[in-house]
């Protein structure tokens, strides 16, 4: 079994692949199967989330990448700008783990949410897409946060992710 323990350099080349849905990329301990079949281990602080495209270290000096697996979700779309943005503050108000796209709206899927969506005037259609939610504005970690980590946070907080 192949050992992850932490991030490897950005710009590293991939020897492996490590294919994971979003709930899986939230944990802090997984027991997973690369992409050619192999067993891994990975273990990392509690509240590390895996995003599409890190690169993480193996303890043999090999580098993994991960990639955001297709789900199933809710795309939600709305008339307009508006619309949308209200949409996206109900869910915002309900700590509901949120894709922002371009002209869509992205959550795992809950039928209480969608017809809440529908009922707010949004179409909302059943996809199979790779979920990569915002990260929040401080990253989604409940431990004190420091002037170096606020300024952190901050910086994420306006970095444009596409899967």
């Amino acid at each position: 079994m192949l050992l992850i323990e932490g991030r490897a350099d950005p710009s590293a080349q991939a020897d492996e692949t490590l294919v994971l849905p979003f709930e899986a990329r939230r944990r802090s301990r997984l027991r997973a199967r690369l992409a050619g079949g192999e067993e891994v281990g990975c273990f990392f602080d509690p509240g590390t989330v895996l995003r599409h495209g890190d690169k993480l270290l193996g303890q043999d000096g090999r580098v993994v990448e991960v990639v955001a697996a297709p789900e199933p979700l809710l795309e939600v779309r709305a008339a307009n700008a508006r619309e949308q943005a209200r949409a996206a503050y109900h869910l915002g108000n309900r700590h509901v783990a949120v894709q922002v796209g371009e002209a869509f709206l992205r959550l795992a899927p809950d039928h209480v949410l969608k017809e809440m969506l529908i009922g707010l005037g949004c179409e909302v259609h059943e996809v199979v897409a790779p979920f990569e939610p915002e990260a929040g504005a401080y990253g989604h970690s409940h431990q004190d946060v420091s002037t170096a980590g606020l300024e952190a946070a901050r910086r994420r907080i306006h970095e444009t992710r596409r899967p």
